[in-house]
């Protein structure tokens, strides 16, 4: 396991003892950053119109299309690190 893929681990970890829980608009960049480092592009098709939620999580996850799994990690650890999260 490369470095990286060490700190994204421990960022992942982290992320569940944040001093504060983010707003819901990180929250969604927090788990697409997360989806994207761990399993690439989006997969599968959309949730419906009533899973608000779901559909949100999709959506989040789809614009980060191409980006690579690296890239999305090191946003992710940068991003855990700049909420307090404890490394």
């Amino acid at each position: 396991m490369s470095t990286g893929e060490e700190a994204f681990e421990q960022a992942a970890v982290a992320a569940k003892s944040l001093p504060e829980r983010p707003d819901d608009n990180t929250m969604l960049q927090l788990y697409a950053l997360y989806k994207q480092g761990s399993a690439g592009d989006v997969q599968g098709s959309k949730p419906g119109f009533f899973d608000f939620v779901g559909a949100a999580k999709y959506e989040a996850w789809e614009k980060l299309k191409g980006t690579s799994g690296e890239d999305a990690r090191d946003q992710y650890v940068k991003l855990i690190t700049k909420l307090g999260g404890k490394l």
